[in-house]
């Protein structure tokens, strides 16, 4: 398809696929002319995966770029193909090493994941952005004075072990290694929002179940 053909298809407007191009987001097209070029697929997989991290995960171009460049990285295994592209993902900074709440949310983070049989986590714990991020979350529940020791977390976390079986069944419907790594950042980037949001429906849901009162709904 041309260009014009690949924008109404995609949804996309020429403006910024020809920046999406510039800025290395998006491969070129074959060479048809010299002013013309042809697209295929390939090419309106990659601008749904673009969109998903530009415009909805609100990306910056160069973080982008970068986790392109995990996707298409074809010199590793499919595992840690997909690690790197998620890991690519944005994530807030890692925890202060010094402080003393910290080193005790690590140990709670390594005793967790020992509990839940999850090996490759507790290998990989230091240099993971999102066992990081765990971490963080861990050290500020315990400052605020909140419930953060294993047995709390630990219904949580077997919660996401099924969501994790739910989110690889959903990668593996698509057919090559390339469309299942795209797919793993694009659904990780949609999905998160629709998994807050069920949450929180549903706990608004169980609280009206224990909490209500004869009062009709607002």
């Amino acid at each position: 398809m041309r260009l014009a053909e690949l924008s109404e298809r995609s949804g996309v407007p020429t403006a910024t696929i020809k920046y999406y191009l510039r800025e290395g987001l998006l491969p070129p097209g074959e060479r048809i002319t010299a002013t013309t070029a042809e697209y295929g697929d390939a090419h309106l997989r990659r601008l749904r995966l673009v969109r998903a991290l530009v415009q909805v995960g609100k990306m910056p171009v160069a973080t982008a770029r970068e986790v392109l460049a995990a996707v298409e990285d074809e010199s590793l295994d499919h595992h840690l193909r997909l690690g790197a592209a998620v890991w690519a993902l944005p994530h807030p900074p890692g925890p202060p090493k010094e402080a003393p709440e910290t080193t005790a949310a690590r140990r709670t983070a390594d005793e967790l994941l020992r509990r839940l049989g999850w090996q490759y986590g507790l290998e990989v714990g230091p240099v993971s952005p999102t066992y990081g991020m765990l971490v963080n979350a861990l050290a500020a529940l315990a400052r605020l004075g909140y419930p953060h020791a294993v047995e709390n977390l630990l219904p949580y976390a077997r919660l996401a072990g099924e969501l994790a079986v739910a989110d690889l069944d959903l990668v593996e419907e698509y057919e090559t290694p390339a469309e299942q790594v795209e797919a793993a950042v694009a659904l990780t980037v949609l999905l998160e929002p629709v998994l807050l949001s069920l949450r929180r429906l549903a706990e608004a849901e169980e609280s009206h179940r224990r909490f209500r009162g004869d009062a009709p709904c607002p």
